[in-house]
């Protein structure tokens, strides 16, 4: 086995990109335009779920333009002049990417952003200086978010919108195919899309599993991913047919006796009421497994009921 993990190797052209087929048929247009015109590529916003792929395609995007990347996580930039030093950095067509953009703990970035891409200048000043103006390459400006809200209007209606959304179990399916064939690894295919089944419509979960998969082979020292390690992996992590972890199904439990206030639940997991709505809950309701009734008390839907009969 040649390489040992998941991103050892990425897709780095358009074209090896599986699923969100919107999202790429846009971005190769807008590609198209600025290869024709030799310009740099749009300022772009990314929104979507964790895990996928708005760092991939915004590595992808610069590969393809052949241009340098100067990225960082919107909440480093502790206040505009660590904004300055990224900005200044980057090159004619050049990529700046703000991962988590909303995470930007200080208004003065938005500001800042916004006069750098209106005015290609950034404006220094300091409490015994008089403000500077310094002038700014023709670079691309990438954001991504999994918070829309939180982006300020003026900044994200500058910006392309990219919406990227789940992906579908035969999606799924195919990108983990084409990355254990990039591996080299060898592998029962049948066992693809077991994965594919367990990773939300998620492809970082796809992946990470494949990658504990490979770890429960290499442990018993064998060179061919088995079912029987896929079994092993989600023993380990207590995955169970959907993914689901010991926490939701622990909620599962908790409604499955009845319909159950959000307070009640998060008490007996033990967790934060906001961390049982935003995280717990989030794939069980996608997932059509709970719903709500009139009073807001969580209860189990027909499809959750059939979950928790085939799993027991």
């Amino acid at each position: 086995m040649s390489n040992h993990n998941v991103n050892d190797v990425k897709p780095t052209s358009l074209n090896r990109m599986i699923g969100q087929s919107a999202v790429i048929e846009q971005v190769r247009v807008a590609l198209d335009a600025s290869h024709m015109d030799g310009q740099k590529f749009p300022n772009a916003l990314m929104v979507g779920p964790p895990g996928v792929g708005k760092t991939q395609l915004c590595h992808i995007i610069a590969a393809e333009m052949a241009s340098d990347v100067h990225e960082c996580l919107g909440s480093t930039l502790s206040n505009a002049s660590d904004l300055f030093a990224l900005l200044l950095a980057a090159k004619d067509k050049d990529v700046v990417y703000i991962d988590e953009i909303h995470s930007a703990p200080k208004k003065d970035i938005f500001v800042t952003l916004l006069l750098a891409i209106d005015q290609m200048k950034v404006v220094l000043s300091g409490k015994n200086r008089s403000p500077q103006s310094l002038p700014l390459a023709n670079f691309t400006l990438l954001l991504s978010t999994t918070e829309e809200y939180l982006v300020p209007r003026p900044l994200s209606d500058r910006c392309m919108l990219l919406r990227l959304g789940y992906y579908s179990n035969e999606e799924l399916t195919t990108l983990l195919l084409n990355r254990v064939r990039s591996l080299g690894w060898d592998i029962h295919e049948e066992i693809l899309p077991q994965i594919a089944q367990r990773s939300r419509g998620t492809p970082r979960l796809g992946l990470r599993l494949l990658q504990s998969c490979f770890r429960c082979c290499r442990s018993e020292g064998e060179s061919t991913i088995t079912t029987r390690h896929l079994l092993r992996a989600c023993e380990l992590e207590q995955l169970d047919e959907l993914g689901l972890g010991p926490t939701e199904q622990q909620y599962l439990g908790i409604v499955a006796e009845g319909p159950t206030r959000l307070n009640v639940i998060a008490s007996r997991i033990g967790l934060p009421s906001r961390t049982v709505s935003e995280v717990t809950e989030s794939f069980l309701i996608r997932a059509g497994l709970i719903g709500k009734d009139e009073q807001g008390r969580r209860c189990l839907t027909e499809a959750g009921h059939r979950h928790l009969s085939e799993s027991q």
